[in-house]
């Protein structure tokens, strides 16, 4: 039977890989996102796409409405919403502390309230029992993300899914983190990847490439199939072995 999938961050990178994945498979995709233009033209077949920024309560409570009139139940939740902030109005202050404030807020924001939000909303929607939750994490929550910023964010997603299996568990809904490396062909680096420090992200890999959103998108379908119904509360490494280091 046909699935209902949502997907936050569904019309780019991770998010877009996996809404593609799921509806090769027959089931019903929304796609969330805060630029309507970019989830029009992801291309999903017979998408379902509405516009949203999930770090405002308001909307999403106007999300978890249009879930309700449009899908009823949900039975794969899927986090691939976040970033560090590049599409955001920069601070006005040059200030180091403004800059600090500025940079933790966001990647909170971005990153850990915008699951938060959207999975609290939805949670009576889930299907019980066989419903699924999924985060995309990051290696950074492992080994850093320069500022420290980035990987506080996403770290906190690995408490929070904790409890929220603990939670739901015994309703017969499983919860997981996905946590990739480094991933080419997304929006995530913009410009500021260049060959040398791509080349230093692929030496930290065991297998010696990069991810593809497929890579990711693959392990993520997995996770929502009957076959992994008793893996729950885990984080998935999805980095080629990199969060080891060398």
């Amino acid at each position: 039977m046909a699935r209902n999938i949502v997907i936050s961050g569904g019309g780019t990178g991770i998010g877009l890989a996996a809404a593609r994945r799921f509806a090769a498979d027959g089931d019903r995709v929304l796609l969330l996102g805060r630029r309507r233009e970019v989830l029009e033209k992801a291309g999903v077949d017979g998408a379902l796409t509405y516009a949203a920024d999930l770090a405002e309560p308001d909307e999403v409570r106007q999300v978890a409405l249009f879930v309700e009139e449009t899908l009823g139940t949900v039975d794969v939740l899927v986090h691939g919403a976040g970033g560090t902030g590049q599409l955001e109005p920069q601070p006005d202050s040059d200030d180091p502390l403004d800059r600090v404030a500025y940079e933790w807020s966001v990647n909170f924001r971005l990153n850990t309230l915008t699951a938060a939000l959207l999975t609290e909303a939805l949670t009576d929607r889930l299907a019980r029992p066989g419903g699924r939750v999924l985060f995309v994490g990051s290696i950074a929550a492992y080994r850093g993300s320069g500022s420290g910023a980035y990987g506080g964010a996403k770290a906190a997603l690995h408490p929070y899914a904790h409890d929220l299996a603990r939670r739901l568990g015994p309703e017969g809904v499983t919860v997981n983190v996905v946590a990739p490396g480094y991933v080419e062909d997304t929006e995530f680096f913009g410009g500021s990847m260049d060959e040398e420090r791509r080349e230093r992200l692929v030496a930290q890999t065991l297998n010696g490439r990069a991810a593809t959103p497929g890579d990711v998108a693959a392990t993520l379908h997995w996770l929502a199939s009957p076959g992994a119904g008793h893996v729950t509360s885990q984080i998935v490494q999805v980095n080629g072995g990199a969060e080891r280091g060398h």
